[in-house]
């Protein structure tokens, strides 16, 4: 492992929750190993280019109800394929290349867990997403 590797994977938070075994298939594993810390090392810059995606449509998100802005974080994320590439170059940049070379072998499928994991992780910082009004 180069020190970039090296380097990247310190930087990742852990989550005592995100267990690994012998008895989980290879994208669970890679899910709990690889996708959930660095999702939680880019929330913030997540959260980020999420109000940036919302203000670029007009700032309507902040008039909806809570189950639309719901519909809206999971239609950004499944059907905007632009703001969908976006959120994965944000998480795929953050591997290793042993990772890398890993998740080009199943990508489609990991790419339906990371995409999934980056919607629960806006859907729990829903409120974080609302109009900072105090500047």
């Amino acid at each position: 492992m180069n020190q970039r590797d090296k380097d990247l994977v310190c930087l990742r938070p852990e989550i005592p929750s995100a267990k690994v075994s012998e008895d989980m298939s290879r994208d669970e594993q890679f899910q709990n190993k690889t996708l959930r810390p660095v999702a939680k090392l880019q929330n913030d810059l997540l959260i980020e280019v999420f109000k940036n995606y919302i203000k670029k449509h007009k700032n309507a998100f902040h008039a909806f109800s809570i189950e639309k802005k719901l519909m809206f974080v999971e239609n950004a994320i499944q059907k905007d394929i632009k703001f969908r590439n976006s959120l994965k170059g944000i998480i795929i940049g953050q591997f290793s290349i042993e990772e890398y070379l890993v998740y080009v072998e199943n990508s489609s499928a990991l790419n339906k867990r990371m995409m999934n994991i980056v919607k629960e992780r806006m859907f729990g910082n829903i409120q974080l997403l609302e109009n900072e009004m105090a500047y």
